[in-house]
């Protein structure tokens, strides 16, 4: 079957149901424009594959530069107690005054490396970098209105130089932009230094693998969230208490983390990235950035509980890929954060919900209630009202 005859999903569907002998009636119902989705979002389509989408909240959030606001969170999972979960953490925030978050761009990255032979072209490639570094920013920004360099950073072996170009690329996630701007960074910088591009992405950007990089030198958005848990919410909502949490939190997420070599210190950053991403129209490869970060956790005097997440590399836009699809475009809305301008505070609503799933989590290992609320949800038993 040769898939480019086929000028539509249906037709094509219809084509694979009679070769291999199996229908798709569910794969095929989409409400989407199909022409719009195969030329920007997906090639060979034959239809959808529809996920499970569940509310959490109210969380209600303080951004620094604000108002607070009280947000309802899209969560599209096929895993069983996540939703509920992250809703009982939203719940022990909003009955303790609620959480502050923050934000910080750090720009998409694209990082090319280059075959430089010997120390001597390596060193001819670093200095005409650094001291052509307008020259650079020019060039790059006359490829797109929505794109700014902000940074760039090399670093070399003997032979081969990695260069990490980061993008301010506005409101888009933007590495179909940061890719066609390095593509013409990269021709200067072969024809001034004799070095040959071996690959526009060297890893060194780096996209979509776990690196300590991202953490020291993020990318995307890094964004912070905080809560003070009063103890009578630890004990009435969570049904733990402070320093059960914190006794979790510490043998856990900090010595279980140092224990296994894990680049992340946090407790499941990447189930509620995961949850908001696919719910909202983002790349889900970039969940594994998503998943870094850090949780922190201190008893205070009084017996309340501060609680912390910071997330050094999300990689999120509220325009482009697949934010304008129909039903990911309706997620966005619920959080109020369509259109140009809303980045930011799409980036401090995730981490809210990160720190409501992290709040829930730590709370129910340290209740000891993680295997039967799976029990009871995962396995469809019985709901679980939290």
């Amino acid at each position: 079957m040769q898939l480019r005859n086929f000028p539509n999903p249906g037709k094509r569907r219809h084509a694979l149901e009679k070769e291999i002998h199996v229908k798709f009636p569910n794969i095929g119902a989409y409400d989407f424009e199909e022409t719009q989705a195969e030329e920007k979002n997906c090639e060979n389509i034959i239809g959808v594959a529809r996920i499970p989408l569940g509310i959490a909240g109210p969380l209600k959030i303080t951004h620094l530069e604000s108002k607070s606001d009280n947000y309802y969170i899209p969560l599209a999972t096929t895993e069983g107690a996540l939703v509920a979960s992250i809703n009982r953490g939203c719940k022990a925030i909003f009955e303790s005054g609620g959480a502050v978050v923050d934000s910080c761009r750090s720009g998409t990255t694209r990082g090319p490396v280059f075959y430089t032979g010997s120390i001597a072209v390596k060193n001819t490639l670093f200095t005409w970098v650094k001291m052509n570094e307008e020259t650079i920013k020019k060039l790059a920004e006359s490829t797109s209105s929505h794109l700014h360099l902000k940074k760039v950073m090399i670093r070399s072996l003997a032979d081969y130089s990695f260069v990490r170009f980061s993008f301010d690329t506005e409101d888009a996630m933007g590495m179909n932009m940061a890719t066609i701007a390095s593509e013409k960074i990269i021709a200067l910088i072969e024809k001034e230094t004799g070095a040959s591009c071996i690959s526009v992405a060297g890893n060194f950007d780096i996209d979509k693998k776990p690196a300590w990089l991202n953490v020291i030198e993020p990318r995307g958005i890094k964004a912070w969230a905080e809560v003070t848990l009063f103890a009578d919410v630890i004990k009435n909502t969570l049904k733990t208490t402070s320093q059960s949490i914190f006794d979790v939190w510490y043998a856990k997420c900090m010595l279980g983390s140092a224990m296994s070599g894990s680049l992340a210190f946090n407790a499941h950053f990447s189930n509620v990235v995961a949850a908001i991403f696919i719910a909202t129209g983002q790349d889900p490869a970039h969940v594994v950035e998503g998943s870094l970060g850090v949780t922190t956790a201190k008893v205070l005097k009084n017996g309340d509980l501060y609680i912390a997440v910071y997330l050094p590399s999300l990689m999120i836009g509220t325009v482009g890929g697949g934010t304008a699809l129909p039903t990911q475009y309706e997620a966005l809305t619920m959080l109020g954060v369509t259109g140009n301008g809303k980045v930011e505070r799409f980036a401090e609503i995730i981490a809210g919900a990160v720190l409501a799933g992290e709040v829930s989590l730590l709370a129910s290992l340290g209740e000891k209630s993680l295997g039967k609320a799976h029990k009871k949800l995962g396995r469809g038993e019985k709901i679980l009202k939290f």
